[in-house]
């Protein structure tokens, strides 16, 4: 309990203490001071070192430096180097202002640190049947321990102090390693050279130097070392690495100063690096055991080359690849280029030995999909393939660039996305090509057009998504019919008209089954506001289209309590009447529509006539249907709705519709269903339309609407 309280306050002292409290804790310092053994001894006191703040404000202070003396009696060199971390660490934790202590426990483990090469010791390893190689590895964490917490703000007197004196023992690669592995990058940069010199002179039984020469890699990779000296650290340094013969001990070594290759040199000295990586790890399959070091070198060199022409032209970089044996590695490395090609090219590019390494990387990843490949992972393959699509640019050589994607289409026929990308690329480019060569219609261009068109009425049936299919076909129809391609517009149409029959009751959305006529509504919405601008055939008659749309519409087995094939029909109305107009909404370039073509013929106009007749015909049909009690709330919202599209659409002075209309008002109020304010609103808007020139009939039908009151 008393240890616990002082947790409570941070100015704690003797005075806070009462005297029962005092005397407990002199009485376990006496009870310790009593044990013979000196190892327990210490480490009992050291462990209860912070009681000392129930005594004296200067316990600690005290302590610190006894314990670090009685360390001294520890004759077994690991032992003691142990026991000194743990001073350390105990001392960090209640007195890390005491830096005095932490200097000292250094300077002492110096002046035993020869007993590691002394007769005792060697001999005791020999007696215990230990290898040296085996035994100094056992130091470096308590070693690095110390180190850290003395170099820890430490002022560069003190860190150059440490460096002198580990410098004047011999036999001393424990001691750089530490020294290299717990000071600051920074000042281990600036005396690169003097480390390199030092790594030299040591020797080489027990602790190799080519683990010295990583140490100081990793170093070089966070801070740079003087201009002057960069060359000759990297030759020192990579005349050690590739002379290693075990490949796991080259690999290591390589993989860290790969970093500073890049960072300091040009692609002439990355190609020696990897050449020579390519050599160690080649022979005996050595690459499989190591392909976590291989990837981080793939990393490292796509980190500094962000040029990915300079890149590719580094001669060693694509055999490089080839050492990735195992599909699974391969494909995260390839996708490891793609998402830095993706991040840093920030112009479109036809380099062509950018376009052949891509396209390469881009196949291994996309033939690594089969079967079991999750979703997930063929949507990451495809974002990353249409990334390299984007970016890829032949200018105004349109025929180079449809070439391209008719070789990429070869190449990630598995992935649909990609088919996607694709289309709507050669959509873009037909448009662009009639951008360009707008008010020259050449038959090359125009040749090139249909070839466009070709490449996606080829490719749309490859895919699996049916809307995908559908919302294709209508778009490279349209793209079609703004190159006036009239007949290869009217194909797209009809296989659009086609596949409606084979739309699935439920389709997949994310994961998720859900009812496709929602979908199917919007995708003919879109579909009539394109076949309004449609010429008609000249060898299928008058709107052959809108014809075959009705039929398959009609035929299409829709839910049994669904409305949705009478909103259909609701936007076919609207459809045929923006076709009886003298002038149409809307037209397309160079493309003559049906007002054009029939410049407001009575027989079209009475072809028009009879599809109103026979699609409102349905509409009443399927509206007496619902004249069913659990229906009632449905008639009335669609009657409704198709009184509002009549007063839209409609000419109500014609007598037989106008009474339609009213007949339509009444049936959504018969049964109380109707909103009133709804009712109330639409009223008021047909008195205030009635008030414009030529809308003056709309009072006389403002007089037969009447409003039903609730009671």
């Amino acid at each position: 309990e008393c240890i616990s309280s002082t947790s409570k306050h941070d100015h704690f002292s003797p005075e806070n203490a009462n005297d029962t409290a005092k005397e407990t804790c002199l009485n376990w310092f006496f009870k310790i001071a009593s044990i013979r053994e000196l190892i327990p001894r210490f480490y009992v006191e050291a462990s209860i070192l912070k009681c000392n703040k129930f005594l004296s404000k200067t316990g600690i202070s005290e302590c610190l430096p006894r314990l670090t003396c009685m360390i001294r009696g520890i004759g077994d060199p690991l032992v003691s180097v142990y026991a000194r971390a743990y001073l350390c660490r105990v001392g960090m934790e209640v007195a890390p202002h005491l830096k005095e202590t932490l200097n000292k426990n250094f300077f002492d483990f110096l002046l035993t640190f020869k007993q590691i090469h002394g007769d005792t010791v060697q001999n005791q390893l020999v007696v215990q049947g230990v290898e040296l190689p085996s035994y100094l590895p056992l130091y470096p964490p308590a070693m690095d321990w110390i180190f850290q917490c003395i170099s820890y703000h430490a002022p560069e007197a003190l860190l150059t102090e440490m460096m002198e004196r580990c410098k004047k023992l011999g036999n001393n690669a424990l001691l750089l390693n530490s020294v290299m592995s717990a000071f600051r990058a920074e000042f281990i940069a600036t005396r690169s050279m003097d480390f390199i010199g030092m790594i030299k002179e040591c020797d080489e039984s027990g602790f190799p130097k080519h683990l010295l020469f990583r140490s100081l890699g990793l170093n070089l990779a966070l801070a740079d070392p003087p201009e002057s000296d960069r060359l000759q650290i990297l030759n020192e340094a990579w005349k050690v690495i590739t002379k290693l013969k075990n490949p796991q001990d080259y690999i290591n070594c390589a993989e860290v100063w790969v970093e500073y290759t890049c960072k300091h040199f040009t692609k002439r000295e990355v190609n020696t690096v990897l050449a020579d990586v390519i050599k160690h790890m080649t022979p005996d399959r050595a690459f499989e055991d190591s392909y976590p070091q291989l990837q981080l070198i793939i990393k490292k060199v796509i980190a500094h080359f962000h040029d990915f022409s300079v890149l590719f032209s580094v001669e060693k970089f694509l055999p490089f690849l080839d050492m990735f044996q195992k599909e699974s590695v391969r494909v995260e490395v390839c996708k490891c280029i793609m998402d830095a090609f993706i991040k840093h090219q920030q112009e479109p590019t036809k380099d062509p030995v950018i376009l052949n390494a891509l396209l390469h990387v881009c196949k291994t990843m996309h033939d690594s999909v089969n079967a079991l490949t999750l979703e997930d992972e063929k949507r990451m393959l495809s974002y990353l393939i249409n990334g390299f699509i984007k970016m890829v640019s032949f200018g105004r050589d349109f025929e180079q660039q449809l070439s391209f994607y008719v070789e990429s289409r070869s190449m990630f026929c598995n992935l649909e996305p990609v088919l996607v990308q694709l289309i709507h690329s050669v959509n873009r480019l037909a448009m662009e090509t009639r951008k360009l060569m707008k008010g020259n219609h050449s038959r090359k261009t125009a040749a090139f057009v249909r070839a466009c068109v070709a490449y996606c009425f080829i490719t749309i049936p490859s895919l699996a998504g049916i809307f995908t299919r559908l919302n294709l076909y209508l778009h490279s129809g349209q793209v079609a019919l703004a190159n006036q391609c009239l007949s290869q517009a009217d194909a797209f149409f009809k296989a659009a008209i086609s596949l409606i029959p084979e739309v699935p009751k439920m389709i997949n959305i994310d994961g998720k089954m859900r009812p496709s006529e929602s979908f199917l509504l919007e995708f003919l919405c879109n579909f009539f506001s394109t076949l309004l601008i449609v010429p008609d055939h000249p060898e299928h008659g008058v709107l052959f289209l809108v014809r075959e749309l009705l039929n398959v519409i009609q035929d299409y087995t829709w839910e049994d309590n669904s409305d949705e094939k009478i909103r259909i029909y609701t936007c076919v109305l609207h459809l045929l009447s923006a076709m009886s107009q003298e002038t149409y909404l809307y037209h397309i370039d160079k493309v003559d529509s049906n007002d054009s073509l029939y410049g407001g013929d009575s027989k079209f106009l009475a072809e028009n006539n009879k599809l109103c007749e026979t699609v409102m015909a349905q509409i009443l049909e399927h509206l007496k249907t619902l004249a069913k009690d659990e229906a009632l709330k449905r008639q009335s919202s669609l009657g409704l709705s198709f009184f509002n599209s009549i007063l839209a659409h409609g000419d109500l002075r014609n007598n037989k519709l106008n009474q339609l209309s009213v007949n339509l008002w009444h049936l959504a109020q018969r049964h109380g269903c109707a909103d009133t304010r709804t009712m109330v609103k639409t009223l008021e808007y047909i008195k205030q339309q009635s008030k414009q020139p030529d809308m003056t009939h709309l009072t006389e039908l403002a007089l037969r609407l009447p409003l039903q009151t609730r009671t």
